[in-house]
């Protein structure tokens, strides 16, 4: 089995344009142009911009990129100062920065509520001062505690001999617990995410920068002895209610809200419209919450042109990123590597985002 979190596996915005106002002898009566909806803003998880999938983005018209932000451990006093040298790394390469993905600065105390969680948290306030103040409007943060993104399998084999991501529950090894958290309850957990929440939010309101809450992958729970909380839609609405605000959203990974149970259709539709999904995770699985596997953007059971039209026609206008795709021959593996973030398929994946986007005359950019 590998455990693996997106940290693990991601190693080795582009801004409206304002329209001019109208000049002429009575510039009092000019009126101010909106500017136009961007809408859909394509990007892709990556930390490294020297990367050869950077060229390939590029080659294929992707110029925003979700990244970690940059911060990582260092002092918080340095926070501005690491978030301004980060931007500037990816300036460099023409990819604009659309959010950050995979936490700014280490959760996994205030997850889990620990005795350090109070630093965390004050570590996370200064993040989102840091990472607004050099334009960065979005963090996608999970609340898996001990154990993130997990898969007991990376090399199923899918369409044509591609190696995908599986996970089944009945796996052995996902009976064991933590050892370094043991188990944590469900009531733990809330509290530990209420005391985050009307923490965080506040300085996310005062720096406009929205907190977009990333479902639990597996949504099974307990996992490994530890709760989680991440997993329905009523948990959801739950959560957003804790600290009512415009800054307190939703990363819409579909292929977690669908392993829920949920009519995803009809969900994207509510969150969307309600203006609490602030980033799409664009993928899709066969199977069940119990036991699952990726499959291609193209393949999957979900009616992906449907999502996108439901976005677009409620009003999303932030990044989506196409998730999870198999490894193609192309990405050589190897015995070492595993599927979900190589660049083949999501090659594929843009393109037929692309396509469908013109198709249905969706903004994007």
């Amino acid at each position: 089995m590998t455990d693996l979190t997106r940290r693990n596996m991601i190693q080795g915005t582009l801004a409206g344009l304002s329209a001019a106002g109208v000049g002429g002898a009575l510039p009092a009566l000019a009126v101010p142009q909106k500017p136009a909806k961007v809408g859909f803003k394509l990007c892709e998880l990556w930390n490294n911009p020297t990367a050869p999938e950077i060229t390939i983005a590029k080659q294929i018209g992707v110029t925003h990129v979700i990244t970690s932000g940059g911060l990582g451990r260092g002092r918080k006093e340095d926070y501005l100062a690491l978030a301004q040298k980060h931007k500037a790394t990816w300036d460099a390469v023409g990819m604009t920065i659309a959010g950050v993905e995979g936490h700014p600065t280490p959760f996994e105390n205030l997850k889990a509520g620990t005795a350090t969680a109070a630093d965390e948290i004050e570590q996370a306030k200064w993040a989102i001062e840091a990472l607004s103040k050099v334009g960065v409007k979005m963090i996608c943060y999970n609340f898996m505690a001990g154990l993130g993104w997990t898969r007991t399998n990376t090399k199923l084999p899918e369409r044509g001999g591609a190696l995908t991501s599986e996970f089944d529950a009945s796996d052995p090894r996902m009976q064991a617990p933590i050892p370094r958290f043991g188990e944590i309850s469900e009531e733990k957990m809330w509290a530990n995410l209420t005391k985050f929440l009307k923490e965080v939010i506040p300085v996310a309101e005062k720096f406009k920068v929205k907190m977009a809450l990333h479902p639990d992958d597996p949504p099974l729970s307990p996992l490994r002895g530890i709760a989680r909380i991440c997993t329905s839609a009523r948990n959801y609405r739950r959560a957003m209610d804790i600290v009512p605000s415009p800054m307190n959203g939703v990363t819409f990974c579909q292929a977690n809200f669908k392993l829920m149970g949920e009519d995803i259709y009809a969900l994207a539709k509510e969150f969307t419209s309600k203006k609490k999904v602030f980033f799409i995770h664009f993928r899709d699985v066969e199977g069940n919450k119990q036991k699952f596997h990726e499959t291609f953007h193209d393949n999957g059971p979900t009616d992906m042109p449907r999502l996108l039209k439901i976005y677009s026609d409620a009003g999303f206008d932030g990044p989506i990123r196409p998730d999870h795709a198999p490894a193609i021959a192309s990405d050589n593996v190897g015995a070492g590597g595993s599927s979900g973030y190589t660049m083949g398929a999501k090659v594929l994946a843009f393109g037929y985002m692309r396509g469908i986007m013109e198709a249905l005359k969706l903004p994007y950019a």
